[in-house]
């Protein structure tokens, strides 16, 4: 990686570059009377433009400004030094549940060289043995990182991969398969898999950390351990996301795929199912507590069906007051072949919306409507904005997320273009992602 894409830039990379220094070489800065020796660090985004980052030999990073008066040059050349191998790696039992592990990104899984600070994804058998020991109990892990990358940068592409590879898992014979994940995007790719993986024999589980390992209030260790023991032992087959249930470490939970989103920006427990309730409670590697009964139950003998194919040509959008056509105008334009809309309480959207959304569905192009609000569902046969937009052909959308009604139609493209059997396809509950009536226990009290 180039300096610049450690953080370096301007005049200060311009400086490094002219002493042949990159970074985690090793260097000496002298500066107002005092000498500063350590290994050039990446340097963090919102750092000033003039502060290089060195890791000092007791461990300590220090930030210094590099200006006209100071010297600095290179010691030694040096790279990022893996981590040494685990030297103690438990060993599962032979008899124990197989269990697939496929890495995407996220920090679920990854080890800290304490020597550099750099962060590596920790996916060989021996170290994820090593990082979290109580696994080697649950089950014989088998590991594979697909890729390593943020989750916001997933695409549909790399959904496809991910399925692809849940299907080459399950095929081998496993009992389950662990996905680690990114957050900011899993509730996505839980109801793309939802949809691309049908009639699962086994679950299939996503999981991530909303804090990373190295931290003392991680919830990495706990997450991983209830995700791989679900895999193993639990009674349904099915996408669910696995997190913290709670701000303490007492329990996870295991959401349907297409019924959940993350809530929460940080908190341990950000993962929520909407309009509906977890299927369970997962105690770590102790016991599952069925919350729903309604579920596709765990048979290895059903063959798994693999529908990996999404339509890009769909977008997402929100309804906000003083909204214009022009929107959905250029998508139009731009050869989309369908739109989501986020509209307002049951259903709606602004007048000015009418005579582009006509346009759309006349040129072929469908149109689904969710609600901006996260609980309940929509109707728009209440109020005349609703039934006009209904007579101009538009899907609602019942009590799906809007995510998931946007991976869902982009899926459904991705099989038909036609818009009445888009329509049929969009109402059909397919993996759990419609309810067929809503129940006031889901919406969760206010805390006070």
């Amino acid at each position: 990686m180039s300096l610049e894409e450690y953080g370096y830039r301007g005049e200060l990379a311009r400086i490094l570059k002219e002493h042949n220094i990159s970074v985690y070489d090793r260097i000496l800065i002298e500066k107002d009377g005092f000498t500063y020796e350590g290994i050039l660090m990446p340097k963090p985004e919102l750092s000033h433009p003039d502060t290089v980052i060195i890791k000092l030999d007791n461990g300590y990073n220090v930030g210094i400004s590099i200006g006209p008066n100071v010297r600095i040059r290179l010691l030694k050349k040096g790279k990022p030094a893996l981590p040494s191998p685990p030297k103690v790696v438990p060993r599962p039992k032979e008899d124990l549940p197989h269990v697939a592990l496929i890495g995407t990104g996220g920090t679920i899984a990854s080890r800290v060289d304490y020597k550099t600070g750099a962060v590596y994804p920790a996916f060989t058998t021996e170290e994820i043995y090593s990082l979290v020991p109580e696994l080697s109990n649950i089950a014989r892990l088998d590991m594979h990182l697909l890729f390593n990358i943020f989750s916001e940068d997933m695409t549909p592409q790399n959904w496809v991969k991910i399925a692809n590879k849940v299907a080459e898992f399950i095929q081998k014979g496993v009992d389950g398969v662990v996905i680690a994940h990114g957050t900011d995007t899993m509730g996505y790719t839980a109801a793309a898999l939802s949809f691309a993986l049908q009639n699962l024999p086994v679950p299939v589980v996503l999981v991530g950390a909303q804090r990373s390992s190295d931290r003392p209030s991680s919830d990495a260790a706990l997450n991983l351990i209830s995700a791989v023991y679900t895999a193993a032992r639990a009674p349904f087959a099915e996408v669910v996301v696995v997190m913290h249930g709670t701000t303490s470490d007492n329990y996870c939970l295991a959401h349907r795929g297409t019924k959940v989103r993350k809530c929460h920006t940080s908190r341990r427990d950000a993962f929520r199912s909407i309009n509906t309730k977890p299927l369970a409670r997962i105690y770590g590697s102790k016991k599952i507590e069925l919350i729903c009964r309604d579920f596709r139950k765990r048979d290895k003998n059903r063959k798994l069906k693999l529908v990996a194919k999404f339509d890009e040509k769909v977008a997402l959008i929100k309804t906000f007051p003083g909204m214009k056509g022009d929107i959905i105008e250029h998508l139009i334009d731009y050869g989309y072949h369908g739109i989501v809309i986020e509209g307002t309480g049951l259903g709606h959207a602004p007048y000015t919306l009418l005579k582009p959304i006509k346009r759309a569905i006349d040129e072929g192009i469908a149109v689904v409507m969710t609600s901006q609000c996260i609980w309940g569902r929509i109707n728009m046969n209440v109020y005349r904005r609703g039934v006009e937009l209904l007579r101009l052909g538009v899907i609602p959308g019942e009590d799906m997320l809007p995510e998931t009604a946007f991976v869902k139609l982009m899926w459904v493209l991705a099989q038909t273009r036609d818009l009445d059997k888009v329509r049929e396809l969009m109402l059909t509950n397919i993996a759990g992602e419609i309810n067929p009536r809503s129940e006031p226990s889901t919406y969760p009290p206010m805390e006070v």
